[in-house]
């Protein structure tokens, strides 16, 4: 039995490495995902980019297999010894094959991303096969006219009473800041996003505004200690 889910996380979605150990050294972050489109943009051999990041720390890092079923159970076995199973989840895709290969893996306590999530379906079936994370596309759901994060707390309400309690909900292809929070509250576990994003995380015009004040204050704090010295 695999422990309860207790805590929100988050995770980069990139392969830029130099932006993963931006993030990273916040100790905000506590995972990556990739896949192959992330990783040919990077220009670099996707094995190079997995070492890097374990030599980095990461606690969690998603690598993507593809082919039949047969073929990503042996792929994901070769990334999962190669890489250590600590720091290895193997992403599959919501398939027949996909969940075949999720339900092999499973057993042999290799963590899955089950991603190309859009419907609650689609999450149970994960779900039964052994999946740690079920990644619903929230941005790509939207795309096709319904609401990508109303999946999310749909997933989450089956979940939630179906006493799911080994299979977390990874919210992907999070377009805004504002996605982040809903995702939460709707209740995913983990939402994957791109730097950009979580940068953007930090701001609030508020929070600048305030900031600008804290400023203003405290130089006519300094001037008047130093008048009063001055006297």
């Amino acid at each position: 039995m695999k422990d309860p889910i207790t805590t929100m996380k988050i995770f980069l979605d990139t392969a830029d490495t130099d932006l993963i150990k931006e993030g990273f050294a916040t100790g905000l972050i506590d995972g990556i995902t990739t896949n192959p489109s992330l990783i040919m943009k990077s220009g670099r051999d996707p094995e190079e980019v997995y070492q890097e990041l374990i030599d980095l720390g990461i606690p969690d890092i998603s690598m993507e297999v593809v082919g039949t079923g047969e073929e990503m159970v042996a792929e994901g076995r070769r990334l999962a010894k190669k890489f250590g199973k600590e720091q290895t989840t193997i992403k599959v895709p919501c398939t027949r094959g996909g969940l075949a290969a999720c339900r092999v893996l499973a057993k042999e306590l290799i963590k899955v991303n089950v991603t190309l999530i859009f419907s609650p379906s689609q999450a149970i079936l994960a779900a039964k096969a052994g999946a740690r994370y079920v990644s619903p596309f929230v941005g790509r759901v939207d795309d096709n006219s319904f609401g990508g994060l109303c999946l999310v707390k749909d997933i989450a309400n089956v979940f939630e009473k179906q006493f799911c309690r080994s299979t977390e909900i990874l919210a992907a292809s999070i377009r805004g800041v504002r996605q982040v929070s809903t995702a939460f509250s709707y209740g995913a576990h983990i939402c994957t996003i791109p730097p950009n994003i979580f940068d953007g995380m930090y701001k609030h015009v508020l929070t600048d505004a305030g900031l600008d004040q804290f400023d203003a204050d405290w130089k006519k704090v300094q001037k008047t200690v130093t008048s009063s010295l001055d006297v």
